[in-house]
C-alpha cells in the first residue's frame, strides 16, 4: 500500500507530540526507578489523576497552564506523602513496594471513576493555540507542536537541575551508587522524597497538558503506564537523555505502527524492548549500578 506524503508528514508530527507527552510521564518515572530501585506502578494513575484534577480546576479557572501547575503540585503533594509514609515504611522490601504501588494504582483508578464518572471528559485547547499551523502546505494542530516545545523545555530544565546543581549531583550519585552515596553522607531518604515529588509533579502536569489531545478518561493510566515502562527500558534507568530518546522512539513506533499495522501494533511496540533487553540489558543510555 502506498501512502501519500501528507500521511508521512502528519504521522511524523503526531509522533513528535506523543513523544513529548511520553517524556513528561517517563522522565520522573525513570529517575524514581533509577534512585529507588522500584517500578512505581502508580505513575500512570498519577498521570490520569493530574488530568482529572486539571479538568476540575479548569471549571473555576479557565487557564490550562494554571491548571497544569496546580494539578502538578497537587499530585506532587500526594506522591510525597505516599513515599514518606508508605514506601519508606517498606524500605528494603522491594516486592512489598511494587505490590503497594500496584494496589494504590487501582485505588486511584476507582476513585477517579467514582468522582468523575466513566465518560471521557474533553479538555479545550487554549484559544491562542487553536489556529492550525501551516507546514509545507499542510495544516497541523498548533497545540501538538506546543506539547513538543514544552517537553524540550522540561528536558532542558531537568538537565540543568541534574547537571548544574548540588541536588542534581546528589541525585546522580544516588542513581549511580546508592550505598556509596549513603557512605559519604548524602541524605538518600530526602532524595527519595524530592525525586518522588518531582516525578509525580511531571506526571500530574503531563496529564492535563495531554488533555486537549487525549481527554481525561477511565483507563488512561493503563494506556500510558506500559508506554512509560518501555521508554525506561529502552532509554536506560535513571537516564534523562535516555528518557527523552526513548520517548521519541516509542512515539514514532506507536504512531506509525498503529496507523500502518493496527493488527500488529503491540508486536511492533514491544519487539524493540525485547531486542534491547537481549543485547543491552541496561538500555541505550543506562549505566552499571551497584
Amino acid at each position: 500500500m502506498t501512502y501519500p506524503l501528507q500521511f508521512w508528514a502528519i504521522q511524523t508530527l503526531n509522533s513528535l507530540s506523543l513523544g513529548g507527552l511520553l517524556f513528561l510521564l517517563s522522565a520522573g518515572f525513570s529517575l524514581i526507578f533509577g534512585l529507588m530501585r522500584i517500578a512505581n506502578l502508580t505513575h500512570g494513575s498519577l498521570f490520569m489523576l493530574g488530568a482529572y484534577i486539571g479538568v476540575t480546576i479548569l471549571k473555576f479557572v479557565p487557564n490550562l497552564w494554571i491548571a497544569a501547575i496546580a494539578g502538578g503540585l497537587a499530585v506532587a503533594l500526594l506522591g510525597g506523602l505516599f513515599e514518606r509514609f508508605v514506601l519508606r515504611a517498606l524500605g528494603g522490601n522491594t516486592l512489598g513496594q511494587v505490590l503497594v504501588t500496584l494496589g494504590v494504582s487501582f485505588i486511584i483508578a476507582d476513585l477517579c471513576l467514582v468522582l468523575w464518572g466513566g465518560d471521557p471528559i474533553p479538555v479545550r485547547t487554549p484559544a491562542f493555540l487553536r489556529q492550525p499551523i501551516l507546514i509545507g502546505g499542510l495544516a497541523f494542530p498548533t497545540y501538538r507542536l506546543a506539547v513538543l516545545v514544552i517537553a524540550l523545555v522540561t528536558w532542558l530544565g531537568l538537565y540543568l537541575l541534574l547537571e548544574r546543581t548540588r541536588v542534581g549531583a546528589m541525585i546522580r550519585a544516588g542513581v549511580d551508587d546508592m550505598e556509596m552515596a549513603r557512605a559519604v553522607g548524602i541524605p538518600v531518604s530526602k532524595l527519595f522524597t524530592i525525586v518522588f515529588c518531582l516525578g509525580s509533579a511531571l506526571a500530574g502536569a503531563g496529564g492535563i497538558i495531554g488533555g486537549p489531545i487525549m481527554s481525561a478518561y477511565p483507563g488512561l493510566d493503563a494506556d500510558m503506564l506500559p508506554l512509560a515502562l518501555i521508554v525506561v527500558i529502552l532509554g536506560g534507568v535513571g537516564s534523562l537523555t535516555g528518557a527523552l530518546t526513548g520517548s521519541f522512539i516509542i512515539g514514532f513506533i506507536y504512531t506509525f505502527g498503529t496507523a500502518m499495522f493496527p493488527d500488529l501494533a503491540y508486536v511492533i511496540l514491544f519487539l524493540p524492548m525485547i531486542v534491547v533487553i537481549a543485547f543491552r540489558p541496561r538500555g541505550l543510555f543506562g549505566r552499571a549500578t551497584a
